[in-house]
Order: C-alpha cells, then sequence, then structure tokens
C-alpha cells in the first residue's frame, strides 16, 4: 500500500516525566495537549512515553477528555520516533516525522484546519504571514526564548524552587521587558493615527484630573492595567469577541498632519503584539505553573511583573482559553500582588543590560568594516597560515545519470538545464566521497536536505544502508518525500525538525551548501555522534557568532585574528561568482579557503582528520569547497582508489 493509500491516524509522542515516583507532565506535554484542547483537535493518536514502567491513571485530571490518549514505552518508540526528542510526530506512512514543539504544534495547527478550514481562531494563531515561531531557534532570539529558554526555565525552578529564591529567571524577565515595549505590526500608522484621535478626543470630555489618568495609559513608567484601549479591542474584535467602533476611513486633517514620530505607540496585548497567536499558547502553561509556585513560595517578587501579570489576564479573555484550560486541570486565576514595596533587580541582572549582552554577542558581523580582506590575509600568511587544498581523489567519477530513474535527476524537476546540469556534478562530488565512507548497515544522515537531491540519490545508490533526510521546512520535505515515493524507496526516512530535536546514532553525516553557521551545526552535530562527514559550505557571509560557539574557532586562528577579522574573510569569501573579475574570485576563493581551515583544525583538535578539496569541476558552483572529515577511530582518510573514472554500474536495488 502507497502513502497515499494509507489512511491510518497519525500518532503524536509526548513525554512523561518519571524523575520522581509519581509520573508529570513536562511543560511541552502540557503545551501540546493545551493546543490540542484549543483546537478541538482529534486528527492524532496520542501516546504518552514513559521511561519506565507506569500508566496515565494518575495523570488523567491534565489529559482533555477529547483527545485518544494511549500510553507507550521509550523502548517501544518507532524507530524515526526514538531518534528524536518529543514531542513528536509520526505520520500515517511511518515514514515522516515531525519533531520539536514548534513544528510539532504547527502542525496541529494546520491539521485542525485541514479538517475544518472555517476555524480562523485558529488560522490566527500562525500570525501575520503564517510565521509565527517559523524561524528556527538557532538563528531567532524569539523562537529560542519561547520555545526553549522559558519552558527550560520554568521546569528548573519547579523541580528545585529553593535554589533559585529570590530572584527571577532571565528568561522570564525578558519577556517582561518584552511586554513593556512597544510594538510594532502591520499598518500600525494608521492604528496609532486612530488611538491619538481617541485619545485627544477623551482629553476634551474629560476634566484635568481625567487627563492625568488618560496620559498615563501610554505611559510606558507606568504599571501596566489590563486596559480597555484601542489596542485591546481591536485584539478582541479579531477574535470576534467585541466589536471595534465604528471610524471614517480617514481621520481629520489635524490627525493626518502629525508625523509618524510624535504618534502615540502601542501597547503590547499578546506576546507578539495586538494579537493572540501560537507564541501565547506555548507561554501560557509555562507562565500559569511558575505564577502559581511563585506565589506560594515567593510571592513578593511578582512585583517585578506587572506587564507579564497583565499579559496573564488579557489572555483568560480570548474564547477557549479557560475552556482549554479547565481540560487539561489548568487553573487560571490572577495572583494576588503583595503591596510591599520591593527593591527592583540589581544592575547585573537587569533585563536590559542582559538582553543589550546577548545583542552585542549575536550580531558581531553587522558592525562595519573599511578595506578588503589583503591586510588579514597577510597577517595570516606572516603566521605561517594560508589556504591548503587536498587534491580532488576522483576528479572525472560520476553517476550513471542516464541509466537512473527520472526521479532521482534533477534535470526531471523544475530548475533549468544549466542549473541542473550543475547540480549533477555536485551530487557526482558528494556521493563519490560518502559512497567511499559507508558500510552496509550504515545510516547515513542529510542534514538541511531541502527537496532531497542528495539524500535520495544516496537511498538508491545505497540499498544496504539506512538514509534520513532532515529540513525544518515542511514544504520541502512534503516533495522529497514524494519523489522518494515514486521511487519506491525502502530504506529512507525523512524528519521536520530544527537539528537539535534529532538525537538518533549515526555513522556519516553529509550535507549540500549547508548556508552559514549550519555548516557548523551540521559538523558539530557529527562530531557529538562520532560520524563521519561530508560538506559543501555556502553562504559564508551569513555567519557569524552564535549561541554555540565563536568564531574564529580553531587555537591558531583565535590566537591571530579577532572576531572582526574573521568576518571580513566570511564577508569577501562570498565573492565568488563567474560574474566577477577573476582576480577578485581568486582572492574570494582564498578566503573561503581560510575559514574552512579554521573550521578543519578546530575538528582536528578532538581527534578527526578532515580534507579541505574542491568539487570538480570548479564551474559546479561558486561554492564548490568540499570538507571531508573521518572520526578519530578512522582517522587516517585513504585515497579512494576503488573509485574508477568511468561511470560504475554496482547498484543494487533499493526496493529490495
Amino acid at each position: 500500500m502507497t502513502y497515499t493509500e494509507d489512511k491510518r491516524q497519525s500518532s503524536l509522542y509526548l513525554a512523561v516525566s518519571c524523575q520522581s515516583e509519581e509520573p508529570r507532565l513536562p511543560l511541552h506535554t502540557s503545551i501540546a495537549l493545551f493546543l490540542l484542547s484549543y483546537c478541538e483537535c482529534k486528527s492524532f493518536k496520542v501516546f504518552l512515553v514513559f521511561t519506565k514502567p507506569g500508566c496515565s491513571q494518575s495523570l488523567k485530571c491534565q489529559l482533555p477528555e477529547s483527545v485518544d490518549v494511549s500510553d507507550t514505552q521509550l523502548e517501544d518508540l518507532p524507530q524515526l520516533v526514538k531518534g528524536c526528542r518529543l514531542p513528536a510526530v509520526l505520520d500515517e506512512t511511518g515514514r515522516l516525522c515531525r519533531a520539536g514543539l514548534a513544528v510539532v504544534l504547527r502542525h496541529i495547527i494546520n491539521k485542525t484546519l485541514e479538517t475544518d478550514p472555517s476555524r480562523n481562531d485558529v488560522l490566527a494563531l500562525l500570525g501575520f504571514k503564517k510565521t509565527c515561531l517559523k524561524a528556527c531557534a538557532e538563528v531567532s532570539k524569539w523562537t529560542r526564548l519561547c520555545e526553549t529558554g522559558i519552558p527550560s526555565a520554568v521546569e528548573e525552578y519547579l523541580q528545585n524552587p529553593t535554589t533559585q529564591y529570590g530572584h527571577l529567571p532571565l528568561s522570564i524577565l525578558s519577556l517582561e521587558q518584552r511586554l513593556a515595549e512597544p510594538v510594532k505590526v502591520h499598518n500600525d500608522d494608521k492604528i496609532r493615527r486612530q488611538k491619538l484621535q481617541e485619545q485627544r478626543r477623551n482629553k476634551k470630555k474629560e476634566s484635568p484630573e481625567g487627563r492625568e489618568d488618560v496620559d498615563n495609559v501610554s505611559n510606558p513608567g507606568q504599571s501596566p492595567q489590563v486596559c480597555d484601549g484601542l489596542e485591546l479591542r481591536a485584539a478582541l474584535a479579531k477574535l470576534s469577541v467585541d466589536s471595534v467602533p465604528a471610524v471614517t476611513t480617514r481621520e481629520n486633517s489635524e490627525i493626518r498632519k502629525v508625523k509618524t514620530t510624535d504618534l502615540p505607540p502601542l501597547e503590547h496585548v499578546f506576546a507578539e503584539g495586538l494579537y493572540f497567536t501560537l507564541t501565547d499558547v506555548v507561554l501560557l502553561p509555562c507562565i500559569q505553573q511558575y505564577l502559581c509556585s511563585l506565589q506560594a513560595r515567593a510571592a513578593s517578587l511578582l512585583q517585578q511583573l506587572p506587564h507579564l501579570l497583565c499579559w496573564y489576564s488579557r489572555v483568560q479573555e480570548v474564547p477557549g482559553v479557560l475552556r482549554a484550560a479547565k481540560a487539561c486541570g489548568m487553573a487560571l486565576s490572577i495572583p494576588q500582588v503583595p503591596t510591599v514595596s520591593l527593591p527592583g533587580p540589581p544592575a547585573e541582572s537587569n533585563p536590559t543590560n542582559l538582553l543589550e549582552q546577548e545583542d552585542n554577542h549575536d550580531t558581531t558581523t553587522q558592525q562595519p568594516f573599511v578595506g578588503g580582506p589583503r591586510p588579514t590575509m597577510t597577517k595570516l600568511k606572516e603566521k605561517g597560515i594560508e589556504a591548503v587544498f587536498t587534491p580532488h581523489p576522483c576528479p572525472a567519477w560520476t553517476l550513471p545519470w542516464d541509466s537512473l530513474p527520472g526521479a532521482i535527476n534533477p534535470t526531471e524537476s523544475k530548475m533549468s538545464n544549466i542549473r541542473a546540469v550543475r547540480k549533477r556534478q555536485q551530487l557526482n562530488n558528494l556521493v563519490a566521497m560518502v559512497t567511499e565512507l559507508a558500510r552496509p548497515g550504515h545510516t547515513i544522515v542529510d542534514f538541511c536536505s531541502g527537496t532531497g537531491h542528495v539524500g535520495i540519490v544516496l537511498a538508491h545508490t545505497l540499498p544496504h544502508c539506512q538514509v534520513i533526510l532532515i529540513e525544518n521546512k515542511e514544504e520541502s520535505l512534503v516533495r522529497a518525500q514524494c519523489r522518494s515515493a515514486d521511487l519506491g524507496l525502502k530504506n529512507i526516512g525523512f524528519i521536520q525538525a530544527n537539528l537539535d530535536y534529532f538525537t538518533g546514532p549515526f555513522q556519516i553525516g553529509v550535507a549540500l551548501h549547508a548556508c552559514g553557521v549550519a555548516t557548523d551545526m551540521v559538523m558539530e552535530h557529527c562530531i557529538q555522534a562520532g560520524a563521519a562527514f561530508v560538506i559543501s559550505p555556502c553562504c559564508y557571509g551569513f555567519i557569524q557568532n552564535a549561541v554555540k560557539f565563536t568564531f574564529p574557532k580553531s587555537k591558531r586562528f583565535k590566537e591571530t585574528l579577532t572576531s572582526k577579522e574573521h568576518m571580513i574573510l566570511c564577508r569577501f569569501a562570498d565573492q565568488t561568482a563567474v560574474q566577477l573579475p577573476p582576480d577578485r574570485r581568486l582572492i574570494g576563493k582564498q578566503c573561503m579557503g581560510l575559514v574552512d581551515l579554521d573550521r578543519s583544525w578546530a575538528a582536528e583538535a578532538r581527534g578527526y582528520l578532515v580534507q579541505v578539496m574542491t568539487m570538480e569541476p570548479e564551474s559546479c558552483s561558486p561554492k564548490n569547497n568540499m570538507l571531508v572529515g573521518k572520526p578519530p577511530q578512522n582517522s587516517r582518510l585513504e585515497v579512494i582508489s576503488n573509485l574508477k573514472e568511468a561511470p560504475v554500474n554496482n547498484y543494487g536495488s533499493s526496493t529490495d
């Protein structure tokens, strides 16, 4: 039966914490159940995953009755799910797994809309342009804060409240600061003019005492209250709770003449601005448990969270929230804030200061620089550091494209003929290296797989290996799954997830044109797993200091270059386009080699042996570097002597 004919229900796997005698639901599990209840979604068979023998009977009050829930053990999970962090969804085919909180929650929303397209309230959760929490946590600080930062901080507090007594977690303070800031929304200029017009109208009607109250509404220095101003009414109107009073399509001329910079700011109503989104769904179970615990143990700290308390009250006005919370055993109530004055947090823990430090750490590449790369390259050369490229072991090796099924050949896709030829050349290089490294029974992971050009040809070429494609973009991965189904491949699986959510064992990692720090993330994942890697980097100009690592990476480069000088190399490493003059492309190629040399030395410091080589022919891509690395136990990279320059035909059938 093909996957298009299989109508089985998707399976949603949620973790159960079994550290204590009584099982409990981690926050990521509570969030997923809350969304299922809010959406009234019945598209999934839900499995609670226990790490040791147990059952969900004691958790019954936290499980919505509308959700079909069963118990399972960790060792009984399907293989794809075993290799992922929960929550995870396995589709009806058993071949496509979606893992990670944001990915799973967005999938729940999409499945709800498939069943009932009229659910505009559910559609609104995806936010403007349907991008809410779509950016992965590795590149988006906001997604990182909501998906991992706040849930992790609250989990830690709930498990060890006494060790954190007397102070608030940085992630909670960061959210408080975010809620205190003015918001930017689509077409906010029009809304801000309406707000100004309303403010002036109210001032005319009220006494001097009333004017003082009106001024306080938009004064960021005042403690916020649950307002009934334009922002809240606009938000509730979108939720069909209330209606915004009719206003003229154009403000009066006096209002229209006011400069944009002089318009009043819009206040936060919900986490991302004016409208209730998936972010609020993620935060509510976290904040509910945190506030309840804080009320019981350190109520005086609530004084430092006025905007968070205001948000917490507003969320409860959203239709369906109280119903969903009750179904999940969440007791929503507004905590009582003590009247005793409390000194503010010390300067070193001030969220503004700490957030600025994080911003400076993450945006090193944004600082301007003057001049070209020659001074930096000269500085390296004086220290004996120059780009070195290993000769390609099999420059003329090629796949037998003429005899391969059409669904594998890039020429069968929508790309231009010229690009398709270059794509085949790129695949020749990566497949040649992976073929030499692979052994029967190995698992090969195609990171940042896109529509599966690399992974699908590897699955067909190496039928005795298991191939897993990992990609964050759902559209690309679904297309890859369709191509795989057309070929009848049995040794392939698909995971939609951020890279960090894949935890399974594998022997070889491969990535074609992993952009910016994605190359470093793939290398790090392979090193952590003790796996070999074959990686073609791309978009060097997007390299920047990240959460996990800073640049330069290797000891010798750190001793020679500053971070800013390394970023100069990265910027000019992108100057390799064929339209550029040859001398400029040559400098770009040297910069590419130096950046990848730094990467290879960092890996070699951890026991790997890494070769930096150029894909053949060089014209196959402006970004034609390739990093080939073997782990310590296989650190001697042998010349690929058993690959002949002529096409080979010793491929088994991948449908066996």
